[in-house]
């Protein structure tokens, strides 16, 4: 909802323990900074709700996700390939 909401599209996702990897596609009128926050947000607000049992691991920075975030471009590469690397990554616990 939060990529339809920005005129983008999720491609792909998975992660590890400690980072997330999507793979977004989104028109050049898009401000990174505002949509990254946005994704962090509304997914901070979903996984407090239904996982209370992550309080244990955010308690004293009272925040899930951390303020930063790495972006890099595809560089041309195929879609194909982007996408068979994040889902090779380990799905986080």
């Amino acid at each position: 909802d939060v990529c339809a909401s920005f005129d983008c599209r999720l491609e792909e996702f998975n992660g590890e323990t400690d980072h997330v990897h999507l793979l977004v596609s989104f028109p050049p009128t898009v401000e990174l900074s505002r949509l990254v926050n946005s994704l962090k947000g509304v997914s901070s607000r979903y996984l407090r709700r239904d996982y209370p049992e992550l309080a244990r691991h955010y308690w004293r920075a009272q925040r899930l996700w951390s303020p930063s975030y790495y972006a890099g471009t595809a560089g041309g590469a195929p879609l194909d390939t982007l996408k068979r690397y994040i889902e090779n990554q380990n799905r986080p616990a």
